[in-house]
């Protein structure tokens, strides 16, 4: 498995970070990797409303179902699925001042004959990780106005 985190602190309260991370929809902003995400449901973003993703990581184009498992008061997390991996982001916001410690967590784990490719997997994500993060505090710190 690959794991991935960062921790940073951004400027809107966890209320305001929380909703706006829950619909993955949002990943398009700030996932340097999402090239499309599509929600597949309707109605209020809820447990098990699920999104089509497509993303291109090193010049590879994937595609996975994420689905929202859980939205607390301090955390969400979403899991993506395809035959080749499955990715879970947990996502933790505490408050911090006036704004929030955001904690994003990516754990990829690689099926079949895809584990093969995790060693370089680690290298890639890592990178993608300091994208993300600073994409992320960007994105998020546009709700504060």
């Amino acid at each position: 498995m690959t794991t991935v985190s960062r921790t940073f602190a951004v400027n809107p309260g966890p209320d305001a970070v929380l909703a706006y991370l829950a619909d993955f929809g949002n990943a398009e902003e700030w996932d340097p990797g999402t090239e499309r995400c599509v929600r597949d449901d309707d109605g209020p973003v809820r447990v098990g409303s699920s999104w089509h993703n497509t993303s291109k990581i090193a010049g590879i184009t994937t595609e996975l179902t994420y689905t929202l498992e859980r939205f607390d008061a301090d955390r969400v997390v979403l899991v993506g699925r395809n035959d080749t991996a499955t990715s879970t982001e947990t996502i933790e916001v505490a408050a911090s001042g006036t704004g929030s410690r955001v904690t994003y967590t990516n754990e990829l784990q690689f099926n079949g004959l895809a584990k093969l490719a995790a060693p370089l997997g680690k290298v890639v994500f890592e990178k993608l990780g300091n994208d993300t993060e600073r994409q992320l505090a960007d994105a998020l710190n546009r709700l504060a106005g």
